[in-house]
């Protein structure tokens, strides 16, 4: 990915590269930083293979630090920057992060929360800040990856406990851009609005490498914001954007008539049929719904400008193989099963999941990479979305363990037993519920304050039901199916806000 980004700034120095708020970045400028935040990395004893958090919003710091990260070889662990508590704590301590980049903001809570781990913490008060403490390093000769070198190492919720590091090659980025580019048409002039979090796959994975495969703009913003949207669209002038179906979800809320704008495409998953056929256009856009996840390396299938089927998640990439399992691993012809994949090229999918070689092999089983989701093949090659299998709740696009929410509330003396589940929800995808068997009474507003204290705003519940058991197997697995219905009084936390 650096050599990406110092070819362009050799072939196309002035162009574009960064557009935020009033200011334009162009290509050498990013470079530049880059190599010198390599250097001031390098001189804090920073190493290639080193694994470095990074903590920042939706901001131009965020990618100093992360191209930064990449000319001194070192890994990005990057994570949303208002994670505290228990989750930080847990993955800055397992990913064996040396180093904390953050905001000056959040320097002194992420210090405290990992007081006695050995990980630094560093935090700059903007970008002028991080300009100034590397302006007295000189450019270094960035590191020159191979294409099995782990880039980043991103972590994502598992069903059966706590995040799993997924460790993503170098190549995986640089396949990844190729196939966006090459599906959608993205060519050196266009503009891509990237509001979605930059620690998240989809903006790095659809947004960051179609700029650095082809040339062309990011127009970033701290944020998603219906309401600033089309506002945000004729700023920057902006031909696409990435989404996950929350986005769209909102935006045809939000946009009620035709918006002729200088839209011409958007790229992600989880659009529904319906909200899909709305906001297609209302936009004036292509939407390229698309199927995939971090592990895969973003996409494995997807509706390009040539393979186009309203309501699939696409045709399979060329240097993929896709298929839909039973439940003994047969490879079935029609109907639904379970989406596995393979790559057919090496290193453009993950390289397991960081000290979790049980988990790697578990889901690696049979030659297949095993999705957890279910999809089924037309007759022309078309994929399908069918559901989930596994247990994860989808709320706005985050894919939260519901393991993680039931850890942090036993820890309250009054909660016994406890279960969360996602029930379904048409601007959320998914909300989550935590049903609680109680030692004694207290307060719904008591609880989830509690949660407050040690889990990021994506995680905390919006239902909270008192019952008085949680339906297991005899093997003690909870039967969460069993608690999407509510059976008793649900509290409203939003409602009652």
């Amino acid at each position: 990915m650096i050599d990406q980004l110092h070819y362009l700034a050799q072939t196309r120095p002035q162009a574009p590269f960064v557009l935020f708020e009033d200011q334009v970045l162009d290509f050498a400028t990013v470079d530049d930083t880059a190599r010198r935040g390599g250097a001031w990395l390098v001189a804090r004893g920073i190493r290639p293979g080193d694994h470095v958090m990074v903590a920042i919003s939706n901001r131009p710091l965020f990618l100093f630090c992360w191209f930064s990260l990449a000319a001194c070889g070192a890994v990005a662990v990057p994570l949303s920057h208002d994670t505290f508590g228990d989750p930080l704590h847990y993955m800055a301590t397992q990913s064996e992060s040396r180093l904390v980049l953050t905001e000056s903001s959040e320097e002194s809570r992420i210090a405290e929360t990992l007081a006695g781990t050995g990980v630094e913490v560093q935090g700059f008060d903007g970008e002028e800040a991080f300009l100034r403490q590397v302006a007295v390093f000189a450019p270094l000769q960035a590191h020159q990856p191979r294409p099995d070198e782990p880039l980043a190492i991103l972590y994502t919720s598992g069903t059966t406990g706590l995040p799993k590091g997924v460790v993503i090659p170098v190549e995986s980025y640089r396949a990844a851009g190729r196939a966006i580019v090459d599906a959608i048409g993205v060519g050196g002039e266009d503009r891509i609005l990237t509001f979605l979090p930059l620690h998240h796959a989809n903006p790095q994975m659809y947004s960051l490498m179609s700029c650095l495969t082809v040339g062309c703009s990011m127009a970033l913003v701290p944020r998603f914001s219906a309401s600033r949207f089309l506002d945000q669209v004729r700023k920057y002038e902006a031909t696409g954007f990435t989404y996950v179906g929350t986005v769209l979800s909102i935006l045809a809320k939000e946009v009620t008539q035709d918006s002729p704008s200088s839209l011409r495409f958007c790229v992600g998953g989880g659009a529904p049929r319906a909200v899909w056929q709305e906001v297609a256009p209302r936009l004036g856009v292509q939407v390229h719904e698309l199927y995939g996840m971090t592990e895969t390396g973003g996409l494995v299938t997807i509706n390009t400008r040539e393979k186009y089927r309203f309501g699939s998640v696409g045709a399979i990439r060329e240097d993929f193989e896709v298929v839909v399992l039973d439940d003994g691993d047969n490879v079935l012809a029609s109907g639904v099963g379970e989406i596995a994949v393979r790559p057919r090229q090496a290193h453009i999918m993950t390289a397991g999941y960081f000290k979790k070689p049980e988990e790697t092999l578990k889901a690696s089983s049979n030659l297949w990479f095993h999705t957890g989701d279910l999809g089924r093949f037309d007759e022309d090659g078309f994929l399908y979305f069918e559901g989930r299998k596994k247990e994860l709740i989808r709320r706005a696009g985050e894919m939260i363990s519901p393991i993680t929410i039931e850890l942090v509330a036993l820890k309250h003396d009054a909660v016994v037993d406890c279960a969360a589940v996602g029930v379904p929800d048409p601007i959320m995808e998914e909300e989550i519920k935590l049903v609680v068997v109680p030692r004694h009474d207290i307060a719904p507003a008591a609880l989830a304050a509690f949660l407050a204290q040690a889990l990021p705003k994506h995680m905390l519940p919006r239902y909270i039901e008192f019952a008085t058991l949680i339906p297991k197997t005899p093997t003690q697995k909870v039967q969460r199916f069993k608690l999407v219905q509510s059976a008793g009084v649900i509290h409203d936390l939003k409602a009652k806000a």
